[in-house]
């Protein structure tokens, strides 16, 4: 016997809502800081660059044309995730935040990373000198894109700085750890855009001081190397949630312990888990009961152990129950897989330490 979710989804604390609220107000604050300053400097380096014939800068403009394409799909998918289910989206519209995160993941490496390729070979072919006027212009506009670029930087990583707090863990742990992926493309946009600025600054230096500007196709080179590298690692992020990634190996582990304190579940034997969203995710169990529990029970207690799952664990907003008979051999296995979750927490909980503990 199955036991669906359907009735059970107005059972979420309004509080869990309002905390929702605020983390989506922060999460908007923090891109369209990101946005408008990569509209102003997309601006600067674009036109600074097509005058002065900067490969370096023009490069970092077609970063920073990626990135201010990128706010905007990102601002999109924190409006669209939060409508509610319907009838052709009965889960929700929450993976909304993990297809823009695609998208922009391939507006980084088509934008970003083929443009300023392009710039690096058009520049090594067909170099071109440089003014000491140029240099100069040059050189403001790198330091105002490292200003700008450097505020958004310190909004997200202040951002992602609190909910590493919440979780114990260190702010590199959670940039890797962390399943929202707005925040997490942000920071990684501005962390990128420091670093070309500065590779670009870089080239620029020595275009100036050895009179080749060669220096400057290596930086555009540099850059889209840098790009293609942080696109290809969001988008595998993006694609592994998409595709129906499940949820924290803790909150499974919460899950399991709390079916199995319920007095009338003898073994779960299976546990499935999907993330529907940033903070929201399906669970489905197949667990065996007690001896006695008549078939007029069987509902009233998967109501009840429903209702329990809900209020301890609000992440899962889907749950079904699947009631079955389970032998000897499904029995071993289940044992099995819970193991290997306990064996998954634990490394999990090293790596929010900063490494595996240390031998007395």
């Amino acid at each position: 016997m199955t036991s669906g979710g359907d009735g059970d989804r107005g059972t979420q604390p309004q509080a869990r809502g309002a905390e929702r609220d605020k983390d989506d107000g922060r999460t908007t604050g923090t891109v369209l800081v990101a946005l408008l300053a990569n509209v102003v400097i997309t601006v600067a380096k674009a036109v600074t660059g097509v005058l002065t014939a900067s490969p370096a800068l023009l490069a970092e403009a077609a970063h920073s044309v990626a990135d201010t394409l990128n706010e905007v799909f990102l601002l999109a998918s924190v409006r669209r995730s939060r409508r509610r289910p319907d009838a052709l989206h009965p889960f929700g519209y929450g993976k909304e935040r993990f297809f823009w995160a695609l998208l922009a993941a391939v507006g980084i490496f088509v934008t970003g990373g083929c443009f300023s390729f392009y710039q690096g070979v058009h520049a090594w072919v067909t170099p071109e000198k440089q003014s000491t006027a140029g240099f100069v212009a040059t050189y403001a506009v790198l330091g105002v894109a490292l200003a700008a670029e450097g505020t958004s930087l310190l909004r997200a990583a202040a951002q992602l700085h609190g909910r590493a707090r919440q979780h114990g863990r260190s702010l590199a742990r959670e940039v890797a750890a962390s399943k929202d992926p707005t925040v997490r493309t942000v920071f990684a946009e501005d962390a990128t855009a420091v670093l070309g600025v500065l590779l670009a600054a870089g080239g620029v230096l020595l275009h100036q001081v050895t009179g080749s500007q060669r220096w400057e196709a290596a930086a555009a080179f540099a850059i889209a190397v840098l790009l293609v590298l942080v696109a290809y690692g969001l988008g595998r992020a993006a694609r592994d949630l998409l595709v129906g990634q499940a949820a924290d190996p803790r909150q499974q582990q919460d899950a399991y312990r709390i079916l199995a304190e319920q007095p009338e579940i003898d073994t779960v034997t299976t546990l499935m888990t999907m993330r529907l969203g940033v903070d929201t995710a399906l669970l489905a169990a197949r667990v065996d009961l007690h001896e006695g529990i008549d078939s007029e029970q069987v509902e009233e207690v998967s109501v009840r152990i429903k209702a329990e799952l809900h209020r301890r664990c609000p992440a899962f907003t889907e749950i079904f129950l699947d009631i079955v008979d389970a032998d000897s051999t499904e029995r071993a296995r289940a044992s099995e897989r819970r193991e290997a979750l306990d064996r998954a927490v634990a490394a999990e909980e090293e790596a929010d330490r900063g490494g595996p503990p240390q031998d007395e």
